[in-house]
């Protein structure tokens, strides 16, 4: 016991806690997630976010302190992101042939998430900040929160939004398709990458390969979309 708080208070005073505590709670969240068969309910980001958010609050940790070691997780999104082009540059030549589909689907699905949202919102009487962070939160949440700060909302709070929003999608997507009997796993996927980016994206791969493929291309289109078309709206409306 003692050389476990001798651990525990070296590791708290070090960049090592935060990279430690997302990788151990991560191997463990992704163990359960195994474990269950890949239920859509046990998705270890969503359980490897609330530990950390307990463990946080439990022992009383800054988030800078936390993030000065998981910060070097977080640079390996960018080159995760960019694998994405992989199974995408696979299948280019189908890609190539459905150029026109996808596009049209990217863009009615990107329109219809923000509109629905800011709509849902605008009847609760959400404040004009919050309904401003609300409209990119099924973009990839660095790029939502600068879209965010361009149409004049709250940079965190447009992340925390994308956050939710691409773990409710990887969670509920399965059972949504199968009611709506949706099978096809390149409709599949880029309805999830539309609706839940990256992480929705994640979620894709591990189903099946045409799925992930189909949602790493809706993640990348929407953020292109997004980032052209939300600030220009903005100003019209």
């Amino acid at each position: 016991m003692q050389s476990f708080v001798e651990l525990w208070v070296y590791l708290s005073a070090t960049p090592l806690f935060g990279l430690t505590a997302t990788l151990v709670t991560y191997v463990l969240a992704q163990a359960l997630y195994a474990r269950v068969g890949f239920a859509p309910w046990a998705n270890p980001v969503l359980w490897t976010v609330l530990t950390l958010a307990l463990l946080l609050a439990a022992s009383g940790t800054p988030y800078p302190t936390y993030f000065s070691g998981a910060q070097f997780i977080h640079f390996l999104l960018g080159p995760a992101v960019v694998a994405l082009a992989w199974p995408l540059w696979q299948r280019r030549a189908e890609l190539r042939a459905r150029a026109r589909a996808v596009l049209l689907a990217a863009t009615a699905g990107g329109l219809a998430a923000a509109a629905a949202a800011v709509g849902l919102g605008w009847l609760l009487g959400l404040p004009d900040a919050v309904l401003r962070s609300l409209a990119p939160k099924s973009v990839t949440a660095p790029v939502a929160m600068g879209i965010a700060e361009q149409l004049g909302g709250i940079p965190a709070l447009a992340a925390a939004f994308a956050v939710i929003t691409g773990l409710t999608g990887a969670i509920s997507a399965k059972y949504l398709f199968d009611a709506l009997r949706i099978a096809e796993p390149e409709v599949r996927g880029f309805a999830l990458g539309t609706a839940a980016h990256g992480i929705g994206a994640a979620r894709a791969l591990q189903v099946h390969p045409d799925a992930g493929a189909y949602a790493g291309l809706a993640l990348g289109v929407q953020v292109v979309l997004a980032a052209l078309l939300m600030p220009l709206l903005a100003r019209l409306f």
